[in-house]
C-alpha cells in the first residue's frame, strides 16, 4: 500500500511541534541537570558560580549528611508507613464513593446532591483551624494517621473515577442483574477490571500526595521523629544553620564544605527518587484514565 504523500502544510506543521516538543522536554531536563550538578559539587564551586549542568569539584557530602543522620531515616520510615496505609484507603474510599455516584437519578435518586455537596467541599473547605482541632480532639495528633485520615476521601479523583464508570456501558450492568449478580459482584467483576486506567490514575495521584505532602506533617507532629520524608526535608536547613553552634570539630568541618544550595540540591533529588522509579510503571494508563475518566458529567 502506497503511503499517503504528506503536504507542505502538513509537514511545517509536525516539524514545528517536534520542535515545541524538543524545547519543552529541554526546559524540563536542564533545571533538573542544573540542581543535580548542584547537589554534587563543592561548596566553594558554588559560592563562586563556577556550576552549570556538570559537578565542579565532585562531591557526596551534601547527600552524606543527609542521609547519615537517623532522623533521615526515620522520617523516610513514616513517609512509607504513610503511603503504604494511605494509598490503599484513599483508593478504596474513592471507590467507595464514585460507585454509586455513577448511577443513573433513577437508581439512585439523591445523586445530584452528592455530587453538589462534593463539588462545594472540593472548592471549599472548613479552614486549617477547625481541621486541626479535629484532628486534635480524636486524639490523633503525633499519629501516622493525622497524616491519612482527613484526606482520605480525595474529591477530585472521585470526580474522575465517577465519570468514568458511568462511561461503562449500562448494557452490561443490566445483564449481570438478569444473571443474578448484586452490586457488590457488579462493581467487582465488571466495573473495577474495566477500570484499571482510571485506578492507575487515582492511584498515582494519591500517591504523589501523600509523598509530596510536608505542611500537615509539621501542623500535627510535635516531634521531629513523627514527621514525613518532606516535613523533615523543609526543616533540614534551618537544622544545619543550628548545627553550627555545635562544639563538635568534625561536625564543624562537615558543615563547612557544603551551604544551602547543594543541600537543598540534594534534599530535592533524594525525595523524587522513588517517584521517578514508580511513574514510568503507572505512565501508560495515566492519560488514558484522566482523558477517560473527564468525558462525562
Amino acid at each position: 500500500m502506497n503511503k499517503m504523500k504528506k503536504s507542505k502544510g502538513r509537514i511545517i506543521f509536525e516539524c514545528i511541534n517536534y520542535l515545541a516538543i524538543i524545547a519543552i522536554v529541554i526546559s524540563c531536563i536542564v533545571p533538573l541537570l542544573n540542581l543535580l550538578a548542584y547537589s554534587f559539587s563543592s561548596s566553594q564551586a558554588i559560592i563562586e558560580n563556577k556550576v552549570s549542568l556538570f559537578p565542579v569539584d565532585f562531591t557526596l557530602k551534601a547527600y552524606e549528611y543527609v542521609m547519615k543522620n537517623k532522623d533521615f531515616w526515620t522520617s523516610v520510615s513514616v513517609v512509607f508507613a504513610r503511603v503504604l496505609l494511605g494509598v490503599p484507603l484513599n483508593v478504596i474510599m474513592i471507590i467507595l464513593v464514585a460507585y454509586p455516584l455513577s448511577k443513573s437519578d433513577k437508581i439512585f435518586a439523591a445523586r445530584k446532591y452528592y455530587v453538589a455537596f462534593m463539588l462545594t467541599v472540593m472548592l471549599f473547605s472548613g479552614g486549617l483551624m477547625p481541621t486541626y482541632f479535629i484532628v486534635a480532639k480524636t486524639g490523633l495528633i503525633d499519629t501516622v494517621w493525622s497524616l491519612i485520615l482527613p484526606g482520605a476521601v480525595p474529591v477530585f479523583s472521585c470526580i474522575i473515577l465517577m465519570n468514568f464508570f458511568r462511561g461503562i456501558p449500562v448494557e452490561l450492568e443490566e445483564s449481570a442483574r438478569l444473571d443474578g449478580a448484586d452490586q457488590l459482584q457488579i462493581l467487582t467483576k465488571i466495573f473495577l477490571p474495566l477500570s484499571k486506567p482510571s485506578i492507575a490514575t487515582i492511584t498515582l495521584f494519591s500517591l504523589i500526595t501523600h509523598w509530596n505532602s510536608w505542611f500537615d506533617g509539621l501542623i500535627y507532629s510535635n516531634y521531629t521523629q513523627h514527621y514525613p520524608l518532606q516535613s523533615y526535608l523543609q526543616t533540614l536547613v534551618v537544622s544545619t544553620t543550628e548545627a553550627l553552634n555545635t562544639t563538635d570539630l568534625q561536625s564543624i568541618m562537615e558543615l563547612t564544605q557544603i551551604n544551602d544550595t547543594n543541600m537543598q540540591a540534594a534534599q530535592i533529588f533524594i525525595s523524587i527518587i522513588p517517584l521517578m522509579l514508580i511513574y514510568p510503571w503507572l505512565q501508560k494508563y495515566f492519560t488514558t484514565g484522566l482523558t477517560l475518566g473527564s468525558v462525562k458529567g
